[in-house]
């Protein structure tokens, strides 16, 4: 299938957007080679700013492919904002409502009509302190075994050190450098043609985010840690804890500004409805 062409609605952003992203930061884009030139696939990206979907766009519609993200419905109301979002195919996702898998269809036709979906898996920005990917959402598990489409792992560092995450003002100086490193797709021939049952969608999951991590490795030029951080682990560990000492402290890089599934920073959705056990997934 074809590419989706660049319209005048993502023109206009890019127009809007790339000149102070070219001014603000160096770029060091490597495996854009990795991006299917055809045909319909989904990215998976880590999350550790809120300036990421910004700069994650810029960098796809340099490869011409065209990113379609899951976005909270409420980034479609405002004027401009809405039709600049809705100009350039992003899909609004109306959270616990039935218009929800409304979503989950839109991503699966995207998909299928040979364009790109960009999850962040995680849902939210990374609570490990350290800021490696956390334990990542079911959503893009389910589209890519349904469509048979490729996943592209895809590692992101930079927009973190001009703005960390839930921080408040940047960082201008030092002029920053944003760091893309496109992944070969996910090897996911171990679950080919079974059904989506719960633990098969949790170690899709598992396998996308462990690429995403090793490409962050590379990145950053340091030892990824085993396993990956699980927020929803550490607040039980922490209530446990509040509950012996009678303090409730938070978790490790938890500000207070988000839970494991909140998408509330920047609007990006990680998951779309049809989940685990049909109400939603993990």
């Amino acid at each position: 299938m074809s590419r989706r062409r660049i319209g005048f609605w993502y023109r206009l952003a890019a127009a809007i957007a790339k000149p102070p992203l070219i001014v603000l930061f160096k770029r060091d884009w490597r495996g854009m080679e990795n991006i299917p030139a055809e045909g319909g696939f989904l990215t998976a990206v880590n999350h550790n700013s809120y300036l990421d979907p910004l700069l994650y766009a810029h960098f796809q519609y340099n490869t011409g492919r065209l990113p379609r993200f899951l976005a909270k419905a409420a980034l479609f109301k405002p004027f401009f904002v809405g039709a600049v979002m809705r100009g350039t195919g992003q899909i609004p996702v109306v959270r616990a409502t039935a218009d929800a898998a409304a979503a989950y269809r839109s991503a699966v036709e995207a998909v299928n009509n040979g364009e790109c979906v960009a999850f962040y898996p995680e849902g939210t920005l990374t609570r490990d302190p350290d800021l490696w990917p956390m334990v990542g959402k079911t959503g893009i598990a389910r589209v890519a075994l349904l469509t048979g489409a490729p996943v592209i792992p895809i590692a992101q560092w930079g927009a973190n050190e001009f703005l960390p995450p839930y921080a408040k003002k940047p960082s201008f100086l030092p002029r920053k450098t944003h760091r893309v490193l496109v992944g070969t797709p996910v090897d996911l021939s171990a679950w080919e043609g079974k059904d989506p049952t719960a633990e098969v969608l949790r170690e899709v999951t598992g396998a996308i985010m462990a690429d995403v991590k090793q490409l962050l490795a590379e990145v950053r030029g340091i030892p990824a840690p085993d396993g990956l951080y699980d927020p929803r682990k550490a607040d039980k560990a922490d209530k446990e804890a509040g509950g012996k000492d009678g303090n409730g402290a938070k978790g490790a890089g938890d500000t207070g500004a988000g839970t494991a599934g909140d998408n509330g920073d920047n609007g990006l959705a990680a998951d779309v409805p049809g989940g685990d056990n049909g109400k939603g997934a993990a």
